[in-house]
């Protein structure tokens, strides 16, 4: 089998679209190697490091990136990674959404649903969508105050780091919740694995374009 071979039925895959940036690297359905480490903003100057010390510096024949929602510079900065890797390998790529990764990394130890996904989102809101047992979302996700959310989530089981948003008097000192990790996008079902490598955003940017003179 050549080389290029080898790498074809490998799949990178990457997820900088929260505050923890995660790297992964699968081939026939299992994981053959991973990385994760919490970097804040960080993303930019970790990738690529993560990415080289994979086994063949993360050569793979298709990449998977996290297209959001989640922080705005994150995803950026993944989509462009996944980008530049495809073009100079001549690699497929695809993506999926964080919220996705986390009902799928839920419900692959407990397969019981419906299942809210919840993510910090910034300007105090949370991104959450629900899913079916089956990880299938049960509508899109939404940006929502945290009252909002806790209302629409009532009893239902949930998983995600917007949760201390929910819940706790004050959401900096609550413990963080669970964050999307790459090496879980082995449980994702392949129809939610097939987003184009375009941001999701979940709501407006902060900075606004300059007006044109």
């Amino acid at each position: 089998m050549s080389a290029q071979s080898t790498f074809a039925n490998r799949t990178l895959v990457i997820d900088t679209a929260t505050a923890s940036c995660s790297v992964a690297l699968i081939e026939a359905g299992a994981v053959m190697a991973h990385a994760a480490d919490s970097v804040g903003r960080g993303h930019a100057e970790r990738l690529v490091p993560m990415i080289a010390e994979l086994p063949d510096g993360g050569r793979a024949g298709h990449i998977l990136v996290d297209v959001g929602p989640g922080s705005f510079t994150g995803i950026r900065v993944g989509i462009a990674a996944a980008r530049g890797l495809a073009l100079g390998w001549g690699a497929s790529i695809g993506g999926y959404t964080s919220l996705s990764l986390l009902a799928a990394r839920a419900l692959a130890d407990d397969d019981v649903g419906p299942l809210a996904a919840v993510l910090e989102g910034g300007h105090g809101e949370v991104f959450m969508q629900i899913f079916a047992s089956s990880i299938s979302p049960l509508g899109p996700f939404e940006s929502l105050p945290p009252a909002i959310a806790r209302e629409r989530l009532g009893a239902m089981r949930a998983i995600g780091d917007g949760l201390r948003w929910l819940h706790a008097a004050d959401p900096r000192a609550a413990p963080p919740g669970a964050l999307p990790r790459a090496a879980d996008a082995v449980l994702l079902p392949a129809a939610l694995t097939q987003l184009p490598p375009s941001p999701l955003y979940g709501r407006a940017p902060d900075a606004k374009p300059q007006p044109a003179r």
